[in-house]
């Protein structure tokens, strides 16, 4: 599931000024929508490449006039209507305007908003999921009852987008009942609480690795090869790297240089990650071949705990340098192995914590990622296929 951030800046978050200054940090943070009244729509165009979102006033011929000339993404109902308590809720779902709104064809609005208050507007809610593709809902007494509800009736029919004040909120919103809303709708001028549910939804929607250790079975020097150094434009951790191997299946923990040193500075936006032949694993969860990265390529980061992040190549920078083979064995008799620089600075992760390659020995146990499958042009298949 891909999550989104939704930014709240209509007029009930103040005037124009303030409006302004809260899209503008929502394009800076990397939000995915806002959410704004119909007249904005054009001025908000002009602030920077975002997905617009517009309240409309659900009257039909309104709409179609306005859909010919607005800039907006997608259109909302609710607002000053049903969905917010405007306009009180008929007894009769079959006789409510938004409903109907939605129902209409051509310039139907592409989403519902409605603030939860009791049992009757969850019920709504529901009702409006069941046409909208995307259903923006707003606890004001309880909030995580009434999601959970909607989450386990509404299922993937609709985007199911949760209105949130902070960065926590978020989260509980994306872990509810496991699966989650589809997204957020952020209500807040505090650019780091946007910038912190930014961080949230990219953390959500990454991979989670399973690293184990296999005993290192032998190492030696094997002459000089061409070294790829994979240089992001992310500065990564103490306890960060890349997968990198000879084997798709088999892949080595190699960690950035983020240690200081008598001799060399750190560069913790580098990992020195082997011979131009090896493969590094991409966030898609497939691979590359070293020697085909170049700027703007994305790679995977990892940590030993094998949480993952997403950073983009800056340089691959290739020179020729003397090597070590490193070979390994996991668990289950698979033999695995990489060619490595020989160098103090090039650091792989076993039980005793960051070790510099150089100091590597048979019998070490080395931090990998083994996976039962194959690639072929870096995707992953069900085939035979004998790497030695």
């Amino acid at each position: 599931m891909t999550r989104s951030v939704w930014l709240k800046a209509d007029s009930e978050v103040g005037d124009w000024e303030t409006r302004k200054r809260r899209i503008t940090a929502g394009i800076e943070a990397g939000v995915d929508w806002v959410l704004v009244d119909e007249e904005d729509v054009d001025r908000v165009s002009e602030l920077g490449q975002i997905n617009i979102a517009a309240f409309t006033n659900g009257d039909v011929h309104v709409m179609e006039a306005e859909a010919e000339d607005s800039k907006a993404d997608a259109t909302i109902v609710g607002k000053d209507g049903e969905g917010d308590g405007t306009v009180d809720l008929p007894s009769d779902f079959s006789g409510s305007a938004d409903l109907s709104t939605l129902r209409q064809n051509g310039a139907a609005p592409d989403g519902g908003y409605v603030r939860i208050f009791d049992e009757d507007y969850e019920a709504f809610a529901e009702a409006v999921a069941a046409e909208a593709d995307f259903t923006i809902v707003i606890g004001e007494n309880w909030q995580i009852i009434p999601l959970e509800n909607l989450i386990a009736r509404v299922g993937e029919e609709t985007d199911l987008i949760a209105g949130v004040r902070t960065a926590e909120d978020a989260r509980t919103a994306y872990e509810t009942l496991e699966l989650g809303a589809d997204g957020v709708l952020l209500d807040t001028d505090d650019v780091d609480e946007i910038r912190k549910t930014v961080e949230v939804r990219d953390e959500m929607g990454r991979e989670s690795l399973d690293l184990e250790y296999a005993e290192v079975t032998a190492i030696e020097q094997t002459g000089s090869a061409d070294r790829v150094c994979i240089d992001t434009g992310s500065l990564m951790e103490h306890d960060e790297g890349m997968l990198v191997g000879s084997m798709a299946r088999g892949l080595f923990f190699v960690h950035a240089e983020t240690a200081e040193s008598p001799y060399v500075a750190s560069r913790p936006f580098r990992v020195n990650a082997g011979a131009v032949h090896a493969y590094v694993r991409t966030p898609d969860g497939g691979t590359k071949y070293l020697s085909e990265l170049q700027s703007g390529d994305e790679v995977q980061i990892v940590d030993a705990n094998g949480r993952t992040r997403e950073a983009i190549v800056g340089r691959a920078k290739i020179e020729k340098r003397p090597m070590f083979r490193v070979q390994a064995e996991t668990t289950d008799g698979d033999r695995i192995e990489t060619l490595l620089q020989n160098a103090e600075t090039i650091k792989v992760h076993t039980q005793d914590g960051r070790t510099a390659v150089t100091d590597l020995e048979p019998g070490d146990e080395i931090l990998i990622h083994h996976e039962d499958t194959a690639t072929h042009f870096g995707e992953r298949i069900e085939e035979s296929i004998i790497e030695k």
